[in-house]
């Protein structure tokens, strides 16, 4: 999985991870608001990397969490979504608005490797001071360019150049 290859997603080490990630998710969803904070510590320590003053409203759902590394300043609304199969980095000082999900896996086409858990991932990568507007997608493989702006429900595709505005499904560039 962390090599980028085919791998299979119902592996009893997976399912331990997967496991692990459930239980500090559910810390944080459950906490009452004063004594989480701006995250609870089960997520903190779960997470890659956690900057100073990052926000995660609840609830909030991934995958694994030790994919995930969040920049100074980053703020998730409520209800956001990482499947973080695949490293999730989201830079300094940027936004997602409610209910946006980022999935790195991707399912083998063949019918019988993907009933067999046959899936790869691909790494998402969000620049500095992005911002993306509730119920956006991002798949697999893209790169959000710094100060970008994804549009409300946007699926993202492809990458994102620095400073663009997307919007749309597939998202594209607006002009």
């Amino acid at each position: 999985m962390a090599a980028g290859e085919w791998y299979a997603c119902l592996d009893p080490e997976l399912d331990a991870l997967r496991a692990a990630a459930r239980r500090a998710v559910h810390q944080h969803n459950t906490m009452a608001p004063d004594e989480r904070g701006r995250m609870a510590p089960a997520l903190q320590a779960l997470f890659a990397a956690v900057a100073a003053e990052v926000v995660i409203e609840a609830p909030f759902h991934c995958s694994y969490g030790i994919n995930i590394s969040l920049g100074a300043g980053v703020y998730l609304n409520a209800g956001c979504t990482i499947l973080d199969s695949a490293p999730v980095a989201i830079g300094e000082g940027s936004m997602l608005g409610p209910g946006v999900h980022i999935y790195c896996a991707e399912h083998h086409k063949d019918v019988a490797l993907r009933r067999a858990g046959l899936e790869t991932a691909r790494p998402v990568m969000i620049g500095r001071d992005v911002w993306i507007g509730g119920g956006a997608i991002l798949l697999a493989g893209v790169t959000i360019g710094d100060s970008a702006i994804v549009g409300a429900g946007a699926v993202v595709t492809r990458d994102v150049a620095p400073g663009a505005t997307v919007v749309g499904n597939p998202a594209r560039v607006l002009r």
